[in-house]
């Protein structure tokens, strides 16, 4: 029995439906990814899952269990938006929303101080939060979602604001969290960190769900339509190999458009005759490509 387990949920805002017969599960020890373009849906969703409405048809069981406030103790929400206190110190406001989530004073003191030694801060326990900057402030926040220990965790541009540096700290910290056990529902716009982190994925577009499926299934199902060329001298004539579509110059080669896959052996065969290669790839197509074509030959 999955951790997470969401069965054909609507949502209606008078005549708009917002969330259209949504379903989907996520495994114990998954990062489930939820994409879609602004107002598609994931944020209600997102909502409905953390309790926080509740759906007009459809089930949400947590563990095989239903809403109560037990079942929503044992979840963590990292918003998109920050929502901690700025003039509050980090332990007053992190102790107490652990305390919330039902956890003795002593245990939350604890892992707070586990936490912050984690990201290398433990000097943040005493100040507060406007005292620190946007990007440590996500870290903090980050603690307050996780530091009850939730075996479902709800994320929703976890990442957004941060360099890069504290981008791949806290991509690491979530796999951690993956890896013990922890389902994590996680909503982002950058596909690349969906690629690298999430197993399944749902595409809403407009209340619907228009793509869902294990990643590695849902890129089968598209073309490869990108070669990618790499040569030691010039290459002449691959545009007018049959299939090809257009070919960009790179410094270290080509990247070339093609119509169908057919067309590779073709552009290896042409490249070979003329120079030396040290790269050829005929690339899956990427997520964010994927997105595109699924959400924008949808539009009207």
């Amino acid at each position: 029995m999955n951790p997470l387990k969401v069965e054909q949920i609507f949502k209606q805002y008078g005549d708009k439906t917002a969330v259209n017969g949504i379903s989907f599960e996520v495994a114990e020890g998954e990062i489930y990814g939820l994409l879609g373009a602004n107002g598609a849906g994931k944020t209600t969703t997102m909502r409905m899952v953390l309790g926080l409405i509740y759906p007009d048809s459809g089930q949400i069981h947590y563990h095989g269990k239903p809403y109560s406030v037990k079942q929503l103790q044992g979840l963590g929400y990292l918003p998109e938006e920050r929502g901690l206190y700025p003039k509050v110190k980090v332990s007053e406001q992190i102790i107490y929303l652990a305390q919330l989530r039902g956890m003795s004073k002593k245990d939350a003191d604890r892992n707070l101080k586990r936490w912050l030694d984690r990201f290398g801060v433990p000097e943040y326990y005493n100040q507060k939060v406007e005292e620190l900057s946007k990007g440590n402030q996500q870290k903090i926040q980050f603690i307050a979602s996780v530091i009850h220990s939730p075996k479902i965790v709800i994320m929703d541009e976890a990442f957004s604001g941060l360099d890069p540096v504290n981008v791949e700290l806290l991509k690491g910290t979530v796999k951690e969290l993956r890896d013990s056990g922890t389902s994590i529902l996680f909503s982002t716009h950058r596909m690349e960190h969906v690629e690298e982190l999430c197993r399944n994925i749902t595409i809403l577009h407009r209340s619907n769900p228009v793509l869902q499926g294990s990643l590695r299934a849902i890129k089968q199902q598209f073309p490869r339509e990108r070669v990618m060329l790499g040569t030691a001298n010039e290459v002449t004539g691959l545009e007018s190999v049959e299939g090809v579509l257009n070919v960009k110059r790179h410094e270290n080669g080509y990247e070339i458009l093609i119509n169908q896959e057919s067309a590779s052996r073709p552009i290896l065969e042409l490249a070979m005759q003329q120079t030396n290669i040290h790269r050829f790839e005929v690339m899956e197509p990427t997520l964010n490509e994927i997105f595109i074509k699924t959400v924008g030959e949808r539009h009207e």
